[in-house]
């Protein structure tokens, strides 16, 4: 059998043609798409595993965040917790202060109370005693004693310090008016005498003197003149005691003040 070379060349031609046409116009473009896919399937895997990362970077932080916030939570609950207790603390502190305060208070309160209306009570006896013993003296009293008191009187005149004399022998020198003696009665003519002559023995022989009678006084004697006074009564010895009673009170009272104080202080 005969080969016909022109025609297996042109076979030959025909073929490294059409694999030629094949590779540029077939395969090539099936191989740029195929190369695009499998650039696209790796940029799409690249950007899941960076959106993974992301997710797990995201979920760690999450967590991260939920961890400090269960912290942070669970720290502001204890401070919060513990400020409560403090707060309570403090206002049951003030509470029981105020309370102590306020017993305290009352306590200073009814004692006072009950020292005032101890000292209302004595100062009632004190002046129901004094007023009682004045009215027995003003109904005791009567011209018999009001002569006695006389001698008395005259002691004490005689018994006068010399300062005392000099401020009587002033007022007498510059005084326009005569000397005044009261008495509760009026006196007999003795007993006048008996004082005239001593004040003139003690101040002068021109003293002038006017008797007046006082009802209202408690038996007893009084001599004034411009401004200055020598007394002697039965009045006089109940007031000087009664200013001892009232000393003697308020000496008591203060002293029992003092414990006093000291127990509220310690409260």
């Amino acid at each position: 059998m005969l080969i016909d070379w022109f025609t297996v060349g042109a076979q030959v031609l025909n073929f490294l043609i059409l694999v030629w046409l094949l590779k540029h116009f077939l395969y090539l473009p099936i191989l740029n798409a195929i190369d695009a896919r499998e650039q696209r399937i790796e940029r799409e895997l690249a950007d899941a595993d960076a959106k993974k990362a992301e997710a797990e970077q995201a979920r760690d932080e999450f967590q991260h965040k939920n961890t400090a916030f269960d912290k942070e939570r669970a720290s502001l609950l204890s401070q919060a917790k513990k400020t409560a207790n403090d707060e309570r603390q403090r206002l049951l502190d003030i509470a029981r202060e105020e309370a102590i305060a306020l017993s305290a208070k009352c306590q200073e309160r009814l004692q006072s109370e009950a020292q005032e209306l101890q000292q209302e009570i004595s100062r009632r006896t004190r002046q129901q005693i004094f007023s009682i013993a004045r009215k027995t003296l003003v109904d005791l009293a009567d011209v018999t004693l009001e002569t006695r008191m006389v001698l008395v009187f005259v002691a004490r005149l005689q018994n006068l310090s010399t300062d005392e004399k000099q401020k009587l022998v002033d007022a007498l020198l510059v005084a326009a008016q005569p000397i005044v003696v009261r008495t509760v009665f009026e006196l007999p003519a003795t007993d006048r005498t008996i004082i005239e002559t001593q004040i003139r023995e003690l101040f002068g022989a021109k003293t002038t003197l006017c008797f007046e009678t006082a009802p209202e006084m408690v038996s007893g004697i009084e001599l004034s003149a411009n401004g200055q006074k020598v007394a002697w009564s039965i009045a006089e010895y109940l007031a000087e005691m009664e200013n001892g009673v009232i000393e003697l009170l308020n000496v008591k009272t203060a002293q029992n003040a003092i414990p006093e104080e000291g127990i509220v202080n310690e409260h």
